[in-house]
């Protein structure tokens, strides 16, 4: 179950829920050992794989591509930039302010018409609220500052 909290944003003077990280995150040996429960292939394997699929990633979208994960999404890089008034002062290694890994969850439709997100299955997440105090955690592991606007990054 996934927890939240009413967080207060500073800038932009509103309260509004914010989804908490409880705890520490979990770490790939614990993913590849709940797939080995699951498959035919074993723990070892599992984390071997999994070990390789960032370095694979990375080569295929510097190449320009996205990558697709059928199940579970698709990865691109994405760029925050600035920008310039005037076609004459663009400079792209001075815009770039940070490259980024965009993900986008794949979409499924059901028999209704309408569209579900992986990972994201709405009608079975029960959202339990936090109290005011309880300690809370970005997706990397480290503390989230309060007054924070909900964004990590």
């Amino acid at each position: 179950m996934p927890f939240w909290k009413k967080s207060f944003s500073k800038a932009r003077g509103v309260y509004y829920p914010r989804a908490i990280v409880q705890g520490n995150p979990v770490e790939t040996e614990t993913i590849a050992k709940d797939l080995a429960k699951i498959s035919t292939v074993s723990n070892s394997d599992v984390q071997a794989v999994l070990g390789d699929i960032a370095g694979v990633m990375h080569t295929r979208m510097a190449q320009g591509k996205s990558v697709h994960i059928k199940g579970l999404g698709y990865f691109r890089y994405v760029l925050d930039t600035v920008g310039v008034e005037n076609l004459e002062d663009f400079d792209f290694e001075k815009q770039v302010k940070a490259v980024r890994v965009e993900f986008i969850p794949e979409r499924t439709r059901t028999a209704s018409g309408t569209y579900t997100r992986a990972l994201v299955d709405s009608d079975q997440l029960e959202w339990i609220e936090l109290a005011p105090n309880t300690e809370e955690q970005d997706p990397a592991g480290g503390e989230v500052e309060e007054g924070s606007d909900g964004s990590f990054g």
